[in-house]
């Protein structure tokens, strides 16, 4: 019995296996990136990685279903390059980060200050708005960045009022305002 449950486990070349779980999670990585990209407008990038990732999922899709009815293993192996693909996509997605975010913080009147003067040091541009709270007066904090700088300026207010209340939405549309000409070139 083990003998014949071996025989399935390794009735795949390991290059064959390797080959296979490389290519769809480089191919499922791709479309990870591309559907993000078209959707953030960026439509030549994603393009581009359409074309890529067809070309991949052509070769690698007709290696696995030619092969199926002698080595059902494949179909196991391309379903693991699957979901490792969409792992890999979406960690590569948060790492360049790509697009804008407005950040709002919610924060008490008297240390409203340091938490402007500490962003705006930092280079980042900042509107803030007079606000009542159910029991004090509050400031709300605007911020508009790159999402690679979220988690720096999400540190500088944390960093400086602990009790922030900060919400982060992504911004589809953003014209004009202020953007430090350093930040400018870093895009």
């Amino acid at each position: 019995m083990w003998s014949a449950i071996w025989d399935f486990l390794t009735s795949v070349p390991l290059w064959e296996v390797l080959l296979i779980l490389v290519a769809k999670v480089v191919e499922v990585s791709i479309s990870t990136l591309r559907i993000i990209f078209i959707g953030k407008g960026l439509r030549k990038p994603g393009t581009l990685l359409a074309l890529v990732e067809i070309l991949l999922w052509v070769f690698i899709a007709s290696r696995v279903i030619t092969g199926m009815a002698e080595a059902p293993m494949k179909g196991i192996y391309y379903s693991i390059g699957f979901a490792l693909g969409v792992y890999l996509g979406s960690i590569l997605e948060n790492r360049l980060a790509v697009g804008k975010v407005l950040i709002q913080a919610v924060i008490m009147k008297d240390e409203a200050n340091t938490v402007i003067n500490a962003l705006r040091d930092n280079g980042h541009g900042v509107t803030s708005i007079d606000a009542h709270g159910k029991y004090k007066e509050r400031e709300v904090l605007m911020i508009f960045a790159n999402r690679k700088n979220k988690n720096m300026i999400l540190k500088l207010i944390s960093d400086n009022d602990d009790d922030a209340l900060v919400v982060a939405h992504e911004v589809s549309y953003l014209r004009g305002g202020f953007v430090s000409p350093w930040r400018k070139l870093a895009k």
